[in-house]
């Protein structure tokens, strides 16, 4: 997402209310049009100053509660999310420390909040309040203080090998600060060990931090664990039971489709070709703002494209990997909230990273997604090592190949399994691959250099956290042989 993108939320009568000529019915994406037709499709309800005050109230709550920063620095640096600019004077935030709610109100007229349910971070109210009881998340791991790193972060000190030169090294770091990019963190883990990390504006190495779309690689990371568990298999028919109806082609739509951003679903997007024309607020941004039933709301679309086609980026794909994580979880009798937890993180060190929900208990693993910088950098090493941790494979074998490789449905090369491919972003000569989430937030695997780079910052540093990364990794490029 771009600093751009409140550009686009915008909400007038729908383009596609016009149908095309009749195609014959053998067309999946005519075809699938009986099963999900366009007028029966679940579609954005509330103008883009309500949702974007329901964002905002959400966004901030996190930042206060979550994440633990300072209420005058989450606001300049965090809240320009989901409201445009030219409404941010007529927006004030009302806190309730006690009950740990934010509430965000437009002009002394128009009210949203959020509030905090420990673990699950933060949910935005609605009427009804939460269909599910917010669990308590528990690691197994003995304190991180008492384990080196990386199952702990019990201080050691790292001899740097011989061949990188620490005032290079040095540099690699500083260029990566500069005061309007706002970074929060940046380290660097060579061969399993951490030779460079450095905090500022605010942060520090336990906080919580905004992570955005890099959520979408744990996504696949969950779905990689559940398939080295046998609860499917990569190449399998998605089990959604809407979608299994005799002649509807959306059962032809795969898990590897889905991690691929694939899948052909109507779910209009930001980065989509049409964006600029569409005349609604955005599916894309409205699973965060709109406090519906996220699966139900991504699972019940028609096909724009013939599955595998066509690469598109768009949040409807992670959360019906989602929807298949917690159905099949859930009918085997293993608890959906726990298993992130107890079958990933706490398997490389992760003792905490909270995975928001909707009101429904969903994981909005699309982008409501916080931890620290370590723990990205265990993500990003458990990929470097092809889904082996202390010698148990968590990930089945090749599966990150699959992840790190450009998914045939996208015209540039620039996509593979919820993780982005290294073409033109980064001034990197290897293969790279990363996970991204808006803000700039990066984890960046350089199999080649034995590298795993993280890089975290906030909202309103996106543009030049960006650019002071690619100059950071140009240095860093040049340090490590």
């Amino acid at each position: 997402m771009h600093r751009f993108l409140y550009f686009f939320l915008a909400v007038l009568p729908v383009v596609h209310a016009c149908r095309q000529k009749p195609v014959p019915i053998t067309d999946p994406v005519e075809a699938s049009k009986k099963y999900a037709p366009l007028e029966a499709m679940p579609v954005p309800q509330g103008t883009p100053l309500q949702l974007g005050l329901a964002g905002s109230a959400k966004v901030y709550c996190s930042a206060l509660f979550v994440s633990g920063r300072k209420p005058d620095e989450a606001i300049v640096h965090s809240l320009t999310m989901f409201l445009p600019p030219a409404e941010h004077r007529h927006v004030k935030p009302e806190v309730d420390w006690q009950k740990k709610s934010v509430t965000m109100i437009y002009a002394d007229t128009l009210r949203r909040s959020a509030t905090y349910y420990g673990d699950c971070g933060c949910i935005i109210d609605t009427d009804k309040g939460l269909n599910f009881t917010p669990p308590a998340i528990t690691t197994s791991l003995p304190d991180a203080a008492v384990q080196p790193w990386p199952m702990g972060d019990k201080p050691e000190k790292i001899a740097l090998p011989a061949f990188i030169n620490r005032d290079s090294l040095d540099k690699a770091v500083q260029v990566a600060f500069p005061p309007e990019a706002y970074t929060a963190a940046f380290l660097v883990v060579y061969d399993g060990k951490i030779i460079a990390e450095r905090y500022d504006n605010g942060a520090t190495p336990d906080m919580q931090l905004e992570s955005w779309s890099m959520g979408k690689s744990i996504t696949a990371l969950l779905i990689g664990r559940m398939i080295e568990q046998g609860y499917f298999r990569l190449h399998d028919p998605a089990p959604v039971p809407a979608w299994q109806q005799e002649g509807d082609p959306r059962k032809n739509i795969r898990i590897s489709d889905l991690l691929q951003m694939s899948s052909g679903l109507y779910f209009i997007a930001h980065r989509d070709p049409e964006a600029s024309t569409y005349t609604r607020y955005l599916d894309h941004f409205y699973i965060y703002t709109g406090a519906v039933d996220a699966f139900a709301y991504s699972i019940n679309r028609p096909l724009q494209y013939a599955p595998g086609t066509t690469g598109r980026y768009r949040n409807c794909d992670p959360l019906t990997l989602g929807y298949i994580m917690r159905r099949t979880l859930e009918q085997k009798g293993v608890s959906y909230h726990h298993y992130p937890q107890r079958e990933l993180f706490d398997k490389i060190g992760i003792r905490r990273q909270v995975l928001e929900t909707d009101p429904y208990g969903n994981f909005l693993l699309s982008g409501y997604d916080y931890g620290t910088a370590r723990n990205w950098a265990r993500l990003g090493l458990l990929c470097l090592q092809d889904g082996v941790w202390n010698g148990q494979r968590l990930l089945p074998e090749g599966y990150v190949e699959f992840l790190s490789t450009p998914a045939p449905g996208w015209e540039k090369p620039e996509y593979g399994g919820m993780f982005w491919i290294n073409v033109d972003t980064f001034p990197i000569k290897e293969k790279a691959y990363y996970a991204a989430g808006a803000g700039g937030q990066y984890t960046i695997i350089i199999p080649g250099k034995k590298l795993v780079v993280v890089r975290m910052g906030h909202f309103n540093g996106s543009s030049a956290g960006t650019s002071a990364l690619g100059k950071a990794l140009a240095t860093l490029m040049n340090t490590i042989p």
